[in-house]
């Protein structure tokens, strides 16, 4: 939540005492509210307690490092944004932190002009994520299952699946375009905000889970057309068939 004055509220956890410091007085300068943190488990305590519009991790942190603290984090609230922070610049951990729910990544070093415009377009994208959830339409009939995408649940004979607000979001945009491309550009640009390699392979993560959560309806598939886009398939059985 942001506080009445309009100050986004950011918990920031890292180890290093001068660039914490360093960083959370520029941060301050440039309009945000700040709550340090120097390690994870101070960290994680501090989440529990407060309510924050965004969440700056260092990966590499003593007690509980970031990629534990960001799975930890996404379990309590799975939409606040998270960016990681860190020295690591590995192509393997940056899909990792996106795996584990981040939503940018920047490698020391850096500016704090592109720290400082990165927090502002990871924000500006939640705001458009929540433009998101006007009233296309709360339900959505997939083959056996029904996705009530207001609630984040995807339901089948008694059963229901939480979807993550990225999974409902991913699956919305795939449903409103039923059996038509989606094409990658767009859907990286209404969930993520922009069209980056490493968010893609995230996009891509997702989209094998929702594959996953549909796998047992035979008459729905999510098709991948190879560095274009997806469409979701449902066959739709006849009058017949449905009462055989």
């Amino acid at each position: 939540m942001q506080e009445k004055k309009g100050k986004a509220r950011i918990l920031f956890v890292e180890d290093d005492a001068n660039l914490s410091m360093i960083l959370q007085d520029y941060l301050e300068m440039v309009g945000f509210n700040v709550d340090p943190a120097q390690d994870g488990e101070v960290g994680y305590s501090l989440f529990k307690k407060n309510e924050y519009d965004l969440v700056l991790l260092d990966v590499m942190m003593p007690k509980k490092d970031g990629f534990t603290l960001a799975k930890e984090i996404r379990a309590k609230r799975h939409n606040v944004p998270i960016l990681f922070l860190t020295a690591r610049n590995l192509k393997e951990d940056r899909i990792q932190g996106f795996q584990y729910g981040c939503d940018d990544y920047i490698t020391k070093p850096f500016s704090t002009e592109e720290l400082n415009l990165r927090i502002k377009a990871i924000l500006r994208r939640c705001a458009a994520a929540k433009m998101m959830d006007v009233k296309i339409d709360e339900e959505f009939k997939i083959g056996k299952f029904t996705f009530d995408c207001k609630n984040l649940l995807l339901k089948s004979e008694g059963e229901e699946k939480k979807l993550t607000k990225k999974e409902s979001e991913l699956l919305k945009l795939l449903c409103i375009n039923k059996n038509a491309l989606l094409p990658r550009e767009e859907a990286l640009e209404k969930i993520w905000g922009e069209n980056d390699y490493f968010i893609g392979r995230s996009m891509d993560v997702f989209i094998t889970k929702l594959r996953k959560y549909l796998s047992t309806d035979p008459d729905v598939r999510i098709i991948n057309v190879h560095g274009i886009g997806f469409k979701l398939e449902i066959q739709e059985k006849s009058i017949e068939e449905k009462h055989s």
